[in-house]
């Protein structure tokens, strides 16, 4: 509940530098969608009007395309570890001996639950990730300058994406052989297993520096339409 608490506080600091905005400059407003909407009908309004909605546009797809081919790569990942998992099930039904294969289906299916946590665990760290990107996406399109957040989910991405190889290299030797580890699997599953809690810590602490980095951004963007309203009555009160 708490990561989400700090983008619902951006989402609504965006809203309060959509309404200075419109406080500030007579021929700027926002519609009922809360998009910036041009008052009057000088052809430059329109033209200006057209260019900031095809700029927001743009910057979608880009962001779309680049999470659906990241998506689309982590989901053949999965359903590639699936397939092995089965294959060692089917492998325990030539099992004669019936305890021996007890054994090896509760192995099995601890091997499986230990991969659908991290499973669980990079789903919602890119779940996440894909929030703070989309705000990102859609501040830069209020001409917000979101330099230092982008930066910060860049890294954030580069931690989740070493984490999912890391489960990648978990899920190739859980998977090999249902027999049971060796002294420097166990050794190396450890290892494996610290090295990608550890990279997704760092992807959440970057996208936490993320959103406060947008929050300080929107917090600048206010001041700055505060400081044009000021000095635009102090203009109109000495003529």
């Amino acid at each position: 509940m708490k990561k989400y608490l700090s983008l619902l506080i951006v989402l609504l600091l965006v809203g309060t530098v959509g309404i200075s905005a419109a406080r500030a400059e007579t021929s700027v407003s926002l519609d009922a969608q809360g998009e910036v909407k041009l008052d009057g009908s000088g052809g430059k309004m329109q033209e200006l009007r057209k260019e900031m909605q095809d700029k927001k546009m743009e910057l979608k797809a880009g962001f779309e395309a680049k999470r659906q081919e990241m998506k689309t790569k982590w989901e053949s990942l999965r359903l590639e570890a699936k397939a092995k998992m089965e294959a060692l099930k089917e492998k325990v039904k030539e099992e004669k001996d019936a305890a021996k294969a007890k054994i090896k289906e509760l192995r099995i299916t601890g091997r499986e639950n230990a991969l659908a946590r991290f499973d669980v665990a990079i789903s919602r760290m890119s779940t996440l990730s894909d929030k703070v990107s989309l705000h990102i996406t859609n501040l830069k399109a209020k001409d917000i300058d979101v330099t230092a957040a982008t930066a910060f989910v860049v890294t954030a991405d580069a931690k989740l994406e070493a984490a999912k190889a890391k489960t990648v290299a978990v899920n190739e030797l859980l998977s090999k052989s249902v027999d049971q580890l060796t002294a420097e699997e166990k050794t190396k599953l450890r290892t494996l297993t610290q090295e990608t809690q550890a990279l997704l810590q760092d992807a959440r602490q970057a996208l936490k520096e993320a959103v406060k980095a947008l929050k300080e951004a929107v917090r600048i963007k206010i001041e700055a339409k505060a400081k044009v309203k000021a000095e635009t009555s102090t203009e109109a009160t000495t003529q």
